[in-house]
């Protein structure tokens, strides 16, 4: 599959000053694609897109996916769209409503605007919290859908809308189901997962939260491998109207993370413990089989070197 594809042509990405959208947007920048970067700034960062910012294939646009206003403007000519703005899961307890305006609501304008302007491709990213608490393993695609939280329910909400876009309209649609991403420029504040934010309070020399005793097992994924699979299903006549787990099958206590961290970074940062979080997942074991086979991807599996790397950019803080 030839990414080559989308040479000379607009493509959208929202929450493309986020951690995931920033990567996007230069590996498309690379491919010589025409991008335009859509961010309300509430996670996003300037600094994500510095590279970027003078180069004449990148545009940034400061504007919510629920908010119409130019819209027209924005997807007239646009090949394909990279929908990546999200309410994170770690806001949605606050601000339930919101969560469904963004996730939901959000998805809903723009496949209204693809449609309306006959854009060629939607890539959707979606979550592995649409699954609930996982009761069959390795988890498949087919794995039912129990989400049970605010977030799970509203990105679920924005999955069922991109379906019948599918279905009635026959918009090229692909659902990603992301999995505890990781890599540089990740938050490490609220809005960040627990690889950067255990990455910095370490080098910080604060303590490593976990919440609950740890044992719980997460599925992590590189972020450039997660860049690969959006690129790929944007060209794929295969992956029109599929959803794939996006993710590498690394799996890894969050207990052991902690420590591992701790002794990369040689901190002296304690490991302590905090409430289990609502609506937390226990263990996850995803399958990829469908991605891999399918999109052929190939997953970086040195989790800890790869932790070396993203390592270095949060050094430069310190």
């Amino acid at each position: 599959m030839n990414n080559n594809k989308l040479e000379n042509k607009k493509v959208i990405v929202t929450g493309g000053a986020g951690f995931i959208g920033s990567h996007l947007c230069e590996e498309l920048v690379k491919i010589n694609a025409n991008v335009i970067s859509i961010d309300d700034m509430s996670a996003g960062h300037q600094s994500n897109t510095e590279l970027l910012k003078n180069n004449n294939n990148f545009k940034f646009v400061n504007k919510s996916v629920t908010d119409t206003n130019g819209m027209d403007e924005l997807f007239d000519g646009a090949y394909a769209i990279f929908h990546n703005a999200a309410s994170k899961k770690n806001i949605c307890d606050k601000d339930p409503k919101k969560d469904l305006n963004v996730n939901a609501e959000g998805a809903l304008n723009l496949l209204e605007y693809s449609k309306k302007h006959k854009v060629e491709r939607f890539i959707h990213a979606s979550t592995g919290s649409v699954y609930g608490e996982p009761s069959i393993f390795p988890s498949t695609e087919d794995h039912p859908l129990s989400p049970v939280s605010y977030y799970g329910v509203s990105k679920l909400a924005g999955e069922r809308y991109v379906d019948v876009f599918n279905h009635l309209y026959g918009l090229k649609t692909t659902i990603l189901r992301y999995f505890h991403i990781y890599g540089p420029r990740q938050e490490s504040n609220e809005f960040g997962g627990v690889v950067s934010i255990f990455l910095r309070n370490a080098l910080a020399g604060t303590p490593l939260v976990i919440f609950g005793d740890g044992k719980q097992i997460r599925s992590f994924t590189w972020v450039k491998d997660l860049v690969s699979i959006n690129l790929k299903a944007a060209v794929a006549d295969e992956a029109v109207g599929q959803v794939y787990n996006a993710v590498s099958g690394i799996q890894i206590s969050v207990l052991d993370l902690a420590k591992k961290i701790v002794e990369i970074t040689g901190s002296k940062s304690e490991i302590v413990h905090g409430e289990r979080l609502l609506g937390d997942i226990d263990y996850f074991d995803v399958s990829n089989q469908k991605v891999s086979n399918e999109l052929g991807i190939e997953f970086e599996k040195d989790f800890w070197g790869t932790l070396e790397c993203a390592l270095s950019e949060y050094k430069k803080d310190f």
